[in-house]
């Protein structure tokens, strides 16, 4: 199919959702399909060969960055990619914003909407009941089915079973094979040798930080790997390390995706501390429906994994293949990260348990489902 992918995610970036509707568009043109990405001009656009290696992407696509001025809250960005997606004689619009699912469906196009988050506000619930309120094909995909709950409370719906596909976030299984035992992977980075417990992601409020930082000095013989964050952030955080005298934390900084897998591969246990209120890049509250990246990429690496006990995580994760604690309890983490430490027989058999587990979560499997029966 002659597919319009429709994103509001600054391409390139840093965030999470940018990264997310690149994998996206990687496995629909691994599928075969004909894909032009229309994206909100607000950054310098990029070379085919910095967005490979900034996204970890395989195949290759066009995007055409279009036109949009902030005070009109992206309006005119909308206006234009339904434009360009008639030009382009697109078959389906495939996109995260309700606003184009919604004229999409007017305009008789097939149409998939993504959702990540609850809609917010009065306009956010009134734009997704469009999606109800016309005649087409469409399917909503929603990562968690927490989130489908979510969302049916905001906007006072109930969607049809056959609209609404469950599509929990995927993995590139193919690079995380053949990944080094976690001493090489440290040697072959450069890092500290020992024990060490790793966390990937960005520093917003909610994901862990001070619970991370509470951490490094409740355990001062363990290395901690940070690996993330912008470069604010990352200052911020070296400041208060060095002030408090903690040495046994590396900091990163941002690292490309396609180099991800091996910074994952040097941790022997991986960390997801969120807290109960988790800030995506909007500033959302997105603990209800999280449904992060980090955690199948986690299951991919083969490391025990040590989660926040979120209703939401056990959508995917259960006892037998991570540890859970309570969010932000130091005294719960240490002693779980101690327990996992000292039981190297406890950290595989949960590391193999989530590896085999993630089979089923990859990004080419997603994109199948997501567009079955959508021609």
């Amino acid at each position: 199919m002659r597919i319009a992918v429709i994103t509001n995610s600054r391409i390139p970036s840093l965030t999470a959702n940018s990264i997310q509707a690149m994998k996206v568009c990687d496995a629909l043109t691994e599928l075969g399909h004909d894909l032009r990405v229309f994206a909100p001009r607000e950054v310098e656009p990029a070379s085919w060969d910095e967005l490979a290696k900034h996204y970890g992407l395989r195949f290759a696509f066009q995007i055409d960055w279009l036109p949009s001025i902030p005070a009109f809250k992206r309006f005119d960005f909308i206006w234009y990619a339904q434009s360009a997606a008639r030009k382009f004689k697109a078959d389906l619009i495939y996109t995260w914003l309700p606003q184009s699912a919604a004229v999409g469906l007017l305009q008789s196009y097939p149409v998939v909407l993504e959702m990540h988050a609850d809609v917010v506000g009065r306009l956010g619930p009134w734009w997704l009941r469009q999606l109800w309120m016309k005649r087409g094909r469409r399917r909503l995909l929603v990562t968690t089915s927490a989130l489908r709950k979510a969302l049916e409370r905001s906007t006072r719906l109930q969607f049809p079973d056959d609209a609404v596909q469950i599509a929990p976030n995927g993995v590139d299984l193919h690079r995380y094979a053949n990944l080094p035992n976690p001493a090489e992977a440290r040697r072959q980075l450069n890092l500290k040798d020992g024990l060490t417990v790793g966390f990937t992601g960005h520093f917003y409020a909610g994901r862990g930080m001070d619970l991370l930082f509470e951490l490094a000095l409740a355990l001062p013989n363990v290395n901690f790997l940070w690996v993330g964050g912008t470069p604010d952030a990352v200052a911020e955080w070296r400041t208060k390390l060095n002030a408090a005298q903690v040495s046994n934390v590396t900091l990163t900084g941002f690292i490309e995706n396609i180099r991800l897998p091996l910074y994952q591969a040097a941790a022997d246990i991986l960390l997801m501390p969120y807290g109960r209120s988790i800030s995506g890049s909007s500033g959302q509250d997105i603990a209800e429906g999280i449904n992060p990246m980090k955690m199948f990429e986690y299951m991919a690496v083969g490391r025990a994994i040590a989660t926040a006990d979120l209703p939401v995580i056990r959508e995917v994760l259960d006892e037998t293949r991570a540890v859970f604690c309570p969010p932000g309890d130091v005294s719960a983490w240490k002693s779980a990260i101690e327990n996992l430490l000292n039981d190297e027989k406890h950290r595989v058999a949960l590391a193999s348990n989530a590896r085999r587990e993630v089979e089923k979560y990859t990004w080419i499997a997603r994109a199948e489902r997501a567009l079955d029966g959508m021609k």
